[in-house]
């Protein structure tokens, strides 16, 4: 089945419900900084003195850094980020960014996913990143009300063919946060999370140790799996790596039903100010916010 008439930039606004933004802890926070403009192409929209927000269009946040006090670095075989991942425009959008990123000598993955062509690369703290455009919906495949994703080999020739001319100039105005995908302990438990309690749909399943999840018939929203091992500690509360992220929700009776399903599971949500914050039975900390 291929799912007709989709607007591809439906899937990352109202009334869908999507992930807009991720907060990061960060080692040293000027380096970063650095990282992020220079290799990425964002925009500082705020700075303080350990805090730097992101942006693509100069309004919104996409990314925010923090540096903690007494951080420490990332360590292997937690819970959290695997990579968050950045969606541009356009094929040729990606395509010039691959003529940008090849010559700084980064140690690069890529990948075609039939959904998507994707780059995966690391900051300087190991946060994992994946740059990717999306096909169009028309052209997914869903058999049983599962989409058909791969990891096929990306075909760079054809790909740098669709640059026609131009060159990377920073991240698009229309880019958005795609999609964020996460280390868990355990799917069983963090299924039910992110089904029954923030109301995701499961769309596709890798065996026992993956599964993707989505709103309106999007290939993912968020990804978890268990490749650092079935019941991996969560990290240090100062350590490298994902501090939060933020689900965005259309309006304020959809935020409440699903504060009602989390607590009706036994999910802690505490409130901050006009903002909730929930986390998933891995530690991975949520923000609930409203459009």
């Amino acid at each position: 089945m291929r799912i007709k008439g989709s607007n591809q930039m439906s899937f990352h606004k109202e009334p869908t419900m999507y992930v807009s933004s991720v907060h990061l802890y960060v080692a040293d926070i000027k380096r970063s900084k650095k990282f992020y403009q220079e290799v990425l192409g964002f925009q500082v929209l705020e700075e303080a003195d350990k805090l730097v927000r992101l942006t693509a269009d100069g309004k919104h946040a996409l990314l925010v850094m923090e540096q903690p006090d007494n951080v420490i670095p990332k360590r292997g075989r937690t819970t959290g980020l695997y990579h968050f991942a950045i969606l541009l425009p356009t094929r040729a959008d990606l395509a010039h960014f691959v003529r940008h990123i090849v010559p700084l000598g980064m140690e690069l993955g890529a990948s075609d996913h039939k959904v998507s062509e994707a780059l995966y690369f690391s900051d300087p703290d190991g946060n994992g990143i994946e740059v990717y455009r999306d096909r169009d919906p028309s052209e997914w495949n869903w058999e049983n009300e599962q989409v058909e994703m791969t990891v096929d080999p990306l075909d760079a020739e054809d790909l740098l063919s669709a640059a026609k001319g131009g060159a990377w100039n920073g991240l698009p105005e229309e880019t958005v946060m795609g999609h964020i995908h996460l280390h868990v302990a355990h799917l069983p438990e963090v299924e039910r999370f992110y089904t029954e309690g923030l109301g995701f749909e499961v769309v596709t399943r890798y065996g026992n140790q993956a599964l993707f999840l989505s709103d309106a018939k999007y290939h993912h929203h968020v990804a978890l799996n268990t490749w650092n091992g079935v019941g991996a500690p969560q990290p240090e509360p100062s350590s490298v790596g994902l501090k939060a992220y933020t689900i965005m929700i259309s309006d304020e009776e959809k935020r409440q039903n699903m504060i009602n399903r989390l607590q009706a599971i036994g999910s802690s949500v505490q409130a901050f100010g006009d903002q909730y914050m929930t986390e998933d039975p891995s530690g991975n900390q949520i923000i609930l916010a409203v459009t």
